[in-house]
């Protein structure tokens, strides 16, 4: 009877402390959390947009640009080859293929092999879906798997006679499981024409009807987020598209440089900036532009809710100790003379 009370009270005492420390450390995630992500506006005539920000954050920057009148509004993002172009929301990746397959391929067969290189931002039951069309035609249909591979489908006709090779993104959703991205590199017809996304493809998000169509004519996230925008509705004059060189780290510092040193040679006036980041990373992003701009501007922060990590605790509670640490490493590096980084 003792050894069971004895027992009991270890168990008990065991179930307190772990029960406190829970507590405890919700808390210091909650406000720790609460203290990276926080929205502080300013008066600002400057609307600022990192470039990486998805298609739902985009909306809500519209949303923002039109509602309180900013007259500019500036698209930050890396110089880079981007590999894979992000279908993020359900939609139709289209190519033109014609122009590349009448220069390259004298083949008279009519039997063809086509391959999208494509992969999931997810996997098991939660990888994306996409249909494929041969001239609206549908042939094929896939889920993507996490690892990056071709996609088979076979056709039979005259490669001149397609018009167009469309994918088809259909089973998008975000939660506890994360966020489901589809990512498509390439066409590959016969093993030989390669025909990449960019600058042979047209993104039209929501539904195929061109009212929501995006280019693929850009080398960086500024100019694609830009792009974004102005297919929402934004006059293509108040976008300004800013580039930096691609870097590995410091990135957001580079951005925040570029756009400083733009600044230095536009005539756009600057009578305040809010920047417009996402979740976390808002709080270093705020402390990167307030260190490189100018004193003279009013500079806030406006952070929108973290897509990839909703619902999510453990990524959440990931995230925020990185962001954390980060932060600490940026509050040591913008003591540095800033000509170390251009």
């Amino acid at each position: 009877m003792r050894k069971k009370k004895i027992i009991l009270g270890i168990l008990i005492s065991i179930i307190t402390i772990t029960s406190i420390n829970y507590i405890f450390l919700k808390s210091i995630f909650n406000n720790l959390s609460h203290y990276l992500s926080m929205t502080e506006r300013v008066d600002a005539n400057t609307l600022l947009v990192e470039g990486w920000l998805q298609e739902p954050a985009l909306e809500t920057v519209y949303s923002e640009f039109k509602k309180n009148g900013y007259e500019n509004i500036i698209t930050t993002g890396l110089i880079e080859d981007i590999d894979y172009y992000e279908v993020s929301v359900d939609g139709y990746l289209i190519f033109y293929p014609k122009k590349l397959i009448l220069n390259l391929w004298n083949n008279k067969t009519k039997s063809h092999t086509i391959e999208i290189s494509a992969m999931s931002e997810l996997e098991g039951g939660n990888c994306a879906h996409f249909k494929v069309y041969v001239n609206d035609s549908i042939v094929s249909d896939f889920m993507a798997d996490k690892k990056k591979r071709n996609y088979l489908v076979h056709w039979d006709g005259e490669l001149s006679d397609i018009d167009s090779i469309m994918v088809q993104f259909d089973n998008d959703a975000a939660g506890e499981f994360g966020d489901r991205n589809l990512y498509v590199k390439e066409i590959i017809i016969d093993k030989e024409i390669k025909i990449p996304y960019q600058y042979n493809s047209v993104y039209d998000f929501s539904n195929l009807d061109g009212k929501k169509r995006i280019t693929n004519n850009y080398n960086s996230n500024a100019e694609l987020s830009g792009n974004i925008l102005q297919e929402m509705g934004i006059d293509s004059s108040l976008i300004h598209a800013v580039p930096c060189k691609r870097t590995i780290l410091n990135r957001t510092l580079t951005s925040a440089l570029a756009v400083q040193k733009w600044l230095e040679t536009s005539d756009i006036k600057i009578e305040g900036i809010n920047i417009v980041s996402v979740g976390t990373h808002s709080r270093r992003t705020w402390m990167a532009y307030k260190k490189v701009l100018p004193k003279s501007y009013r500079i806030g922060i406006i952070s929108l809710p973290d897509y990839n990590n909703v619902n999510s605790g453990l990524r959440s509670k990931i995230k925020t100790i990185r962001e954390t640490i980060a932060l600490i490493y940026y509050s040591i590096i913008l003591t540095l003379p800033l000509s170390l980084y251009y």
